[in-house]
């Protein structure tokens, strides 16, 4: 069985920097938002039912999801966001779940974007690590990355706990707000201490 370290954090917090840190240094990363990007890329194992859920205009001609005409519709309508998370979840946690079985480094950094909002995230890691940045900066961040209005910015942010409680969860906590030698710092030190834990978990 192995150690396995939930990564979570805000749109905009730098998960995936931390997790690319992590995987450079020997870590298995099993990141739930790439499993759900294939889920519904052309050929995915969910686009059938997706179809069948929501119709063809929610399907790109390329045979993928249409994200941004999902995403206005999930945010619009909770029936319809509830039935893509019924769909969805299911599914991305059991490859999450082979992807861990079957994980070849010292440990699983295991990237889940609303791990602490899951609400049986314990049973299914052994420590909670927290990318936090203030929320100006996660705002700022994900504003020049993706293009989006600041209200829907702050639509995607409310659909997340409060910066407070997932810091309240946390085990561990990396600051992202400064440049990227520092996140790697802390990563490196993380990394020390997991390896500790999982030598320790296997005596």
């Amino acid at each position: 069985m192995s150690f396995v370290v939930g990564l979570t954090g805000g749109i905009g917090s730098g998960k995936s920097a931390a997790a690319d840190e992590f995987a450079r240094l020997g870590a298995t990363v099993v990141d739930t938002d790439a499993i759900a990007h294939e889920l519904t890329a052309p050929g995915g194992a969910a686009l059938g039912h997706i179809k069948a859920l929501f119709g063809e205009a929610f399907i790109t001609p390329s045979g993928a999801m249409d994200r941004d005409a999902m995403r206005n519709r999930v945010f619009s309508d909770p029936q319809a966001k509830r039935a893509l998370e019924q769909l969805l979840h299911p599914m991305i946690r059991a490859e999450a779940e082979r992807r861990s079985g079957a994980a070849r480094g010292p440990y699983v950094i295991y990237v889940v974007p609303l791990l602490v909002e899951s609400g049986d995230y314990r049973s299914r890691v052994d420590r909670v690590l927290v990318v936090d940045v203030p929320e100006a900066l996660q705002l700022e961040r994900v504003r020049t990355r993706s293009g989006l209005a600041e209200r829907e910015v702050r639509a995607i942010m409310a659909q997340q706990v409060p910066r407070a409680a997932r810091l309240a969860a946390a085990d561990d906590v990396i600051d992202n707000s400064g440049a990227l030698e520092a996140l790697r710092a802390q990563v490196a030190a993380l990394h020390a201490r997991y390896l500790k834990m999982t030598s320790q978990a296997r005596a």
